[in-house]
């Protein structure tokens, strides 16, 4: 039985959240779990950050194995640790082994990311394929909704325990889903190498060019986009002092604006041109951004521009996914998985960043300077990419 293209797309941007969910949804709670393991906040964050790392490097791990094996089954034992993880970081005992089982977890998560990206490149093309990344943004925009939101609901009536519990039934659910999944790379598309050789698929991609410029440009614009996610507990609700609940909605109206972007990535006739647009964009709307933070100018300015800023961000991450992948088809779980790595990556980076000197002032740098970098390489790559 095929894959109904709804299933197929919603199941996708699901697996596509796994991120926001395993890095946004326990946001909320980070103060709490300071008095729970009787530790500091920048001890609690480090679970972000080794979270983030986990979510590069799995697709390292999962991208070249999905050529090899298929993408179902690495899905589904990427599922199976998910659910381990999850178990073990309510379990856990300190904050050393939270911090460890957080790796692991996203690790976990990892797989739905960068298989989301792989079965959407066997099953598209061209416009098409930049058409299903809209809608699986789109999709996974909502994450950054419910994730935050849920969280702070769902403390006042649990603690960041019951926060994990949830990801653990989520992780169940998806597991289910995931069952009924028809594999979409049919084995004589399949990469006929040994699983370790498979892993030699990455040395050429970080060798062209015109692929590792789509790659660097999401990096620099996600590190834009996580250097306010990963101050945003300091900056709303102690520098705008917002309550947990208030931080959440207000998490959650600057997500809409993601979605409103990757949805209307998929309008522009040409794919690069909204990337473009969306780069640009961003880095004018992140000057007045950062201009808010420096002054600390009302909250109303700073959600304006962050909103605005966010529309942009939005462009950028569906077109450059797909011109990247397109260009790479043949090998397309190696070069998901180093794009996704890379992207990742620069958010575990940014994170502990962001907590260096005045954090109004750090975070406002480093999102200037980030999409700064994204417009320079705009101008790069002007004569050496073609409009697809």
């Amino acid at each position: 039985m095929q894959n109904s293209k709804t299933f197929l797309l919603v199941l996708l941007g699901i697996l596509a959240a796994f991120g926001p969910f395993v890095t946004d949804m326990y946001l909320p709670g980070l103060p709490s779990m300071t008095v729970y393991f009787d530790t500091t906040a920048s001890m609690v964050q480090l679970g972000i950050t080794t979270a983030m790392l986990g979510l590069g490097f799995g697709q390292i791990i999962v991208g070249p194995l999905s050529d090899k094996y298929g993408r179902k089954l690495p899905l589904l034992l990427s599922l199976w640790l998910f659910i381990f993880s999850t178990i073990a970081c309510i379990c856990s005992w300190s904050i050393g082994a939270f911090i460890f089982f957080r790796f692991l977890q996203g690790i976990a998560g990892a797989g739905g990311i960068v298989i989301s990206r792989s079965v959407a490149t066997d099953c598209y093309g061209g416009k098409e394929l930049a058409k299903a990344f809209a809608m699986i943004s789109a999709v996974n925009g909502l994450a950054p909704i419910l994730a935050p939101v849920g969280g702070g609901v769902m403390l006042k009536f649990t603690n960041w325990l019951g926060i994990f519990v949830f990801l653990l039934f989520l992780g169940v659910l998806l597991l289910l889903l995931c069952l009924r999944l028809k594999e979409p790379l049919p084995p004589e598309r399949r990469i006929d190498v040994p699983a370790f050789s498979s892993f030699r698929t990455f040395l050429p991609l970080f060798k062209k060019r015109r692929f590792m410029d789509y790659v660097f440009i999401q990096a620099f614009v996600f590190g834009m986009i996580f250097a306010y996610i990963s101050s945003s507990p300091f900056v709303l609700q102690e520098h705008y002092r917002l309550s947990p609940l208030l931080y959440s909605l207000c998490f959650a109206v600057n997500a809409i604006a993601l979605i409103i972007g990757t949805t209307l990535a998929g309008r522009f006739r040409h794919i690069r041109q909204g990337m473009v647009t969306g780069v640009i964009g961003s880095f004018v709307l992140a000057v007045f951004t950062g201009l808010t933070l420096w002054y600390e100018m009302p909250i109303a300015y700073f959600e304006t521009a962050l909103f605005l800023n966010l529309i942009f961000g939005g462009l950028v991450l569906p077109t450059s996914t797909a011109l990247a992948l397109d260009s790479e088809r043949q090998n397309a779980g190696a070069a998901s998985a180093v794009f996704g790595a890379v992207s990742f990556l620069a958010g575990g980076i940014v994170s502990p960043l962001v907590g260096i000197g005045n954090i109004l002032h750090t975070t406002a740098i480093i999102m200037v300077v980030s999409s700064a970098i994204a417009v320079l390489m705009i101008g790069g790559k002007k004569n050496a990419a073609s409009t697809t």
